[in-house]
């Protein structure tokens, strides 16, 4: 017999407390606009293209 596996999914209020524990350890949680991704460079399109040329 296999075991099930677990779902890897987090309560709202874990999410919370983990985010009190990092923020009290010194974290700090940085501001990003609307319409920006915080990341500093592109790597190309993430589309696939399921139709054959």
């Amino acid at each position: 017999m296999s075991k099930k596996a677990v779902k890897a999914t987090l309560t709202s209020a874990e999410i919370e407390a983990q985010t009190a524990a990092f923020l009290k350890s010194g974290g700090r949680v940085e501001h990003v606009g609307k319409g920006k991704s915080g990341q500093l460079t592109s790597t190309g399109t993430k589309q696939i293209n399921l139709k054959s040329s």
